[in-house]
C-alpha cells in the first residue's frame, strides 16, 4: 500500500444526480484501507476556515484566570477549558490545551433510573472575555455537521446501501463536539506526547489544521505524517463506523506529536456522533464488501458498546478522571460501562 493519505474530492458527490462510480470507489477504497484521508470539494466558507482559527488562537492568548473561569471540571457534561496536562490518553498525558464545546442543548433531568448517558447533555461554557467566539464556533458547527452528513449519504452508497441508511443513527439532533486545540512546543515537556494514540468514539471526524505538522495515522504497522494541506479538511472514520460496518470502515489509531521547540500548534476538530440514545446495527453489506469486513477491532482495554450514549460516556470518563471524579463517582468501579475498573485514558 502506498504510504500516504489519499484524497476525496467532494465536489464529485451531488444531491441529486447519480454520483460517478469513479467517485463512489475513491471514497469507499479510502475509507477502506487507511480510515484517514484529505478532503477537497468541502464546500466551507474560507472565511470562516480563517476565522475560526483565528478566534481559537484569541483564545489560547487569554489570561489564565479567563480560561479557568470556564474549566472543564465545573462541567457536569464535559464541556470547557481544559489545561495542558490534565487529559489522559490511554494512560499517558497529553501535552495540549483546549475548550471543548458541544451542541447547545438543555441538560437532562438527573432522574433516577435514567441512562448514565444523559448525563452528557448540557449546555457549554463560553469565555466572557471573548464573546465573539460563541457565533464564529456556532458557524462552524453548523458547517461541519453539514459536510459530514453529505460524507454520510456518500459512504452509504459507497457500501452498496440507500443514501439515507444512517440517518437512523444520526437523526436530526446528532451529539457532536467541537474542539479547539492547542499544542505548546515540546521544551515545556521534553518529551513528544501532544496527544497519544487512540480512535475518535464518533462517526466522522472533520479536522482543519494549521501550518505546524505533527498528526500522524498508523497505516501497515507504520506512523506517517498527515502533513498541512491549503483548502483541505482532514476526515477520519469513527468507531461508531467501523461497528456499524462490521470492521469494513476503519477507525485508525492516530496521534499528535508535539510542535519543535519555540512553536505551537492550533487546530479544530469536530466530532459527528450520533444520537446518544440510538444502538448502533450492522449493516448487510454486499457479498464482495462483506467478504472484505474484518469485524471491529476487539480490545479488552477499550470495549466498544452498540449503545451510542454508553459508548461516548466511557471516553469522557477515562479522558476526564477530574470531571469524573467530582460530578459521576457513582459510575467509577462499576460495569455499567463495560469496564470494570474505568481507568484514565482515551479508548
Amino acid at each position: 500500500m502506498d504510504r500516504q493519505i489519499p484524497t476525496v474530492d467532494l465536489s464529485g458527490f451531488g444531491t441529486e444526480n447519480a454520483p460517478p462510480a469513479e467517485f463512489l470507489s475513491q471514497l469507499r477504497v479510502a475509507a477502506h484501507e487507511v480510515g484517514f484521508f484529505y478532503l477537497t470539494g468541502h464546500g466551507v466558507d474560507p472565511e470562516l476556515l480563517r476565522e475560526i482559527a483565528l478566534r481559537a488562537r484569541h483564545f489560547f492568548v487569554l489570561p489564565e484566570s479567563d480560561k479557568l473561569a470556564i474549566d472543564m471540571v465545573n462541567s457536569p457534561h464535559f464541556r470547557g477549558y481544559t489545561r495542558a496536562g490534565s487529559e489522559c490518553t490511554r494512560g499517558g498525558v497529553d501535552w495540549r490545551e483546549q475548550i471543548d464545546i458541544g451542541a447547545e442543548r438543555a441538560a437532562l433531568p438527573r432522574e433516577v433510573g435514567a441512562p448514565a448517558w444523559t448525563r452528557l447533555q448540557g449546555p457549554n461554557q463560553w469565555p466572557a472575555a471573548l464573546p465573539e467566539l460563541r457565533p464564529v464556533v456556532l458557524r462552524w458547527q453548523r458547517a461541519a455537521a453539514g459536510v459530514l452528513i453529505r460524507l454520510l449519504h456518500a459512504l452509504a452508497l459507497a457500501l452498496g446501501q440507500q443514501r439515507s441508511a444512517f440517518e437512523p443513527l444520526h437523526g436530526s439532533e446528532p451529539h457532536h463536539l467541537t474542539k479547539l486545540i492547542r499544542y505548546p512546543g515540546r521544551e515545556a515537556i521534553g518529551r513528544e506526547q501532544g496527544v497519544g494514540p487512540h480512535k475518535d468514539a464518533g462517526l466522522l471526524t472533520l479536522l482543519l489544521q494549521d501550518s505546524v505538522g505533527g498528526l500522524q495515522v498508523e497505516v501497515s504497522d507504520a506512523w506517517i505524517d498527515v502533513p498541512p494541506r491549503a483548502g483541505a479538511l482532514v476526515v477520519n472514520i469513527g468507531e461508531l463506523l467501523e461497528m456499524a460496518s462490521d470492521g469494513y470502515l476503519r477507525a485508525t489509531l492516530h496521534r499528535v506529536v508535539a510542535p519543535p521547540a519555540g512553536s505551537e500548534r492550533i487546530s479544530v476538530a469536530f466530532f459527528l456522533g450520533a444520537r446518544l440514545e440510538a444502538e448502533v446495527d450492522v449493516l448487510q453489506l454486499p457479498p464482495i464488501l462483506a467478504a472484505q469486513s474484518r469485524g471491529p477491532e476487539r480490545d479488552p482495554a477499550n470495549p466498544l458498546l452498540r449503545n451510542v450514549g454508553d459508548n461516548h460516556l466511557k471516553g469522557r470518563l477515562r479522558s476526564h478522571p477530574d470531571v469524573a471524579r467530582r460530578h459521576h463517582a457513582d459510575l467509577l468501579g462499576t460495569s455499567e460501562l463495560g469496564s470494570p475498573a474505568m481507568p484514565t485514558g482515551y479508548p
